[in-house]
């Protein structure tokens, strides 16, 4: 079963609750003083502007310490050339918490392409160049300069996906665990409530920060493996001939079967050595940093090991040497239950960017201040995607009370309100309250993913919370629409026809995302996604319940361009289905290797890591060179003009010079518009997928920019 954990709110406040609530954090020694403090408890620094809503992560943490009696500051977009401006709030009696912001700061400030985007979402009137380069580094730095006794605490996006040694993909290369590189204390990585909270309160006593050992959702160094505890190497793991409790996590498809009643719960069995250790005391030994640095194939087999243990129901901690340090990285926190989540998002936010921004535009306040987010986690497992390594698998839910008050929030206090909640959603539209049907599976189970290749069959897919949530929402007196704007898992959604009629008939504003991310079974089986024939499934029931309910309403898909297991004839394949269906994508990126996920690994071992291999093992392809990159997102692009003469170079190498002409069946034509030679769209910043979709004015598809 899952372990336990304290309520988040069953602490008992630390004494400067007597203060009472901010009305927003403080920025300055002004607003410190207007609250009547002399000094903070906590400081906050964060590489976004501050916006005190419960989508930005230093908002949510700083008011949640405040809750459990914590005066919090906020350092937002400090200048990180001297330490002057970490300094500005005075030394904090606790620590300092240090986060890059709500994006890593790398892929925040270059494209795919490795090019400086123009602007920052994140930051007063979208201006670039507020935050440094790996922010959570520096940062730290400049906190050690200002106060060097401080404890210093590295939290958010950031730190999450750097949290052991991980290929860096704009140095194109193996770098150390960021708690290495930013010389601080103690890493928080996923959802850090629970252990911010333990964190704060076990200093607030008398705690040294050395003494916080063992806190889950934590990473720290240890001098040597503690007494008591038993170490097993990751390779004994990764190449055993049978694995009994825990299932191998290496198998094809992991069981989420639970083991034979007879097995001792707390005994693992390695047949190899047949030797048997208690599972609560045993940590498993990760390859160094300093052996798999120079070593791809090595690092493939680290990241297969950290991803299987990434449920908290049975995740071991692991170890990482880092020179003469131990790394300890502890098992992932216990989800939020509902009432904690409700108390998380149900806390005082003002929803509004400090007053210090005046009249600013925050584009990224601009796009969620409406919102409502009603759920964390997912358990699609998608390779490519950041949200697992940091979420985690197991949906945690808000109640439809507490979501129901905060659209009325919203309504009675958004100060530009018109009646339109933007979205209720979360990383996935409609995972709301699904789950697996027996806790004891969920605790056991080792499955990357719930719905790949197939929905499991012990996972819940009942969508009717959602419906009844949906259909309470928008009889609220005062609401006009309520949109879905989070990306939808439409392999879930055919499993509710209701549901989609529900969605396509009330809450689609003329255009609903969703990610099939390619059409061909080479790339998508290594991003753990679905055929393209469910999205064609779920294409007909769109069009179906538009159709009944009268209106004129297309889908935006996504696609993914030079993502890991891609070939040249897949794009090719691609392109003739974007033709075909009418689909012409205006802005395209190629995949962008993030920290330390799956395919991430594929990117730089060239092996497939979502099953065994080893070092005979061909490389499967990689679309790693700028030429081959480009060519694959050309293919996305094959109705630009600027492509025609690149694509017509590699259809011909191909063997299909006949899709070259100017008919109805051939990709492009064979001539060449005057002034389009080598004249392509300036680049724009945008994610790294495409983003197609339909006017219903001219039926050209664009491509609609999207913060996340």
């Amino acid at each position: 079963m899952m372990p336990t954990a304290p309520n988040l709110f069953s602490y008992r406040k630390y004494w400067a609750q007597r203060f009472g609530t901010a009305p927003e954090l403080p920025m300055s020694r002004e607003d410190m003083d207007a609250l009547g403090w002399d000094v903070c408890d906590v400081i906050l620094v964060t590489g976004d502007a501050y916006i005190d809503h419960p989508s930005f992560g230093m908002a949510l943490i700083g008011r949640l310490l405040e809750a459990q009696g914590f005066r919090v500051g906020i350092i937002s977009q400090p200048d990180w050339k001297s330490a002057e401006d970490f300094g500005k709030l005075g030394r904090p009696n606790l620590f300092f918490g240090v986060t890059g912001g709500n994006m890593d700061s790398m892929v925040n400030r270059y494209t795919s392409d490795k090019k400086i985007r123009s602007n920052d979402a994140y930051t007063a009137n979208g201006a670039a160049g507020k935050r440094p380069d790996r922010a959570v580094n520096v940062y730290s730095h400049r906190c050690r300069e200002a106060y060097k006794d401080v404890p210093i605490i590295i939290g958010g996006i950031e730190a999450s996906l750097r949290r052991i040694a991980h290929y860096d993909y704009w140095s194109d290369k193996v770098r150390k665990s960021v708690l290495m590189d930013s010389k601080a204390d103690l890493l928080v990585y996923g959802n850090a409530e629970r252990q911010v909270v333990e964190i704060a309160h076990r200093l607030a006593n008398g705690e040294k920060i050395t003494d916080l050992k063992g806190i889950r959702g934590t990473v720290h160094f240890v001098k040597q493996i503690p007494t008591g505890w038993a170490e097993k190497d990751s390779t004994d793991i990764d190449t055993p001939s049978k694995v009994m409790l825990p299932p191998n996590p290496y198998q094809e498809q992991p069981s989420c079967d639970i083991k034979s009643e007879s097995e001792p719960e707390n005994v693992i069995t390695f047949t190899r050595h047949i030797t048997k250790t208690i599972r609560d005391k045993t940590v498993i030994r990760l390859p160094a940093y300093e052996a798999l640095k120079d070593d791809a194939v090595l690092y493939a087999h680290a990241s297969r090991v950290m991803h299987n243990e990434t449920n908290p129901g049975n995740a071991m901690p692991l170890i990482q040497q880092h020179g003469s340090r131990q790394l300890w990285i502890n098992p992932p926190p216990i989800p939020l239950s509902t009432p904690e989540m409700d108390g998380v998002f149900d806390l005082p936010y003002s929803r509004l960017p400090h007053t210090a921004y005046g009249s600013a535009n925050i584009p990224a306040f601009e796009m969620i201040q409406h919102s409502v987010n009603i759920m964390r986690g997912c358990f699609g497992g998608c390779t490519f995607c950041s949200i697992t390594e940091h979420e985690g698998r197991i949906i945690q839910s808000r109640s439809e009370d507490s979501i129901i008050k905060e659209v009325e929030a919203i309504r009675d206090t958004s100060p530009n309100f018109t009646g339109h909640i933007s979205d209720l959603g979360g990383p996935t539209a409609n995972m709301y309250r699904l789950a697996c049907k027996d806790p004891k599976i969920e605790s056991s189970c080792r499955k990357l993913s719930c719905v790949y290749p197939d929905i499991c069959q012990n996972l819940g897919t009942d969508h009717s919370h959602l419906i009844k949530l949906y259909r309470r929402a928008r009889k609220l007196k005062g609401i006009k629409k309520i949109f879905i704007a989070s990306g939808l898992r439409y392999d879930l959604a055919v499993k509710s026809p209701e549901y989609v009629k529900e969605l396509v008939t009330h809450h689609v504003g003329g255009y609903l995302k969703i990610a099939p991310e390619h059409t061909e079974s080479a790339p998508l089986s290594k991003m753990m996604k679905p055929g393209i024939g469910t999205y064609d499934r779920f294409k007909e029931m769109f069009d179906k319940y538009s159709k009944e309910a009268g209106k004129e309403q297309y889908l935006i898909p996504y696609f993914i361009a030079a993502h890991p297991g891609t070939r040249d004839i897949d794009m090719l394949n691609l392109a003739l289905w974007l033709k075909a269906n009418g689909f012409r994508a205006d802005q395209v990126q190629a995949y962008l290797p993030s920290p330390m996920s799956i395919s991430t690994a594929m990117y730089h071992s060239g092996k497939d890591t979502l099953h065994k291999f080893n070092r005979k093992q061909g490389d499967m392809p990689i679309p790693k060179t700028v030429k081959q990159r480009r060519l694959h997102k050309a293919f996305l692009r094959y109705h630009d003009p600027a492509n025609w003469p690149l694509l017509r170079d590699a259809l011909k190498s191909m063997g299909r010079a006949d899709l070259i002409g100017n008919g109805k069946k051939h990709l492009i034509p064979s001539f060449q518009p005057k002034g389009t030679l080598g004249k392509g769209k300036k680049p724009t910043p945008s994610k790294s997928k495409s983003k197609v979709s339909r006017s219903p004015k001219n039926k050209r598809f664009k491509t609609k920019h999207v913060f996340k």
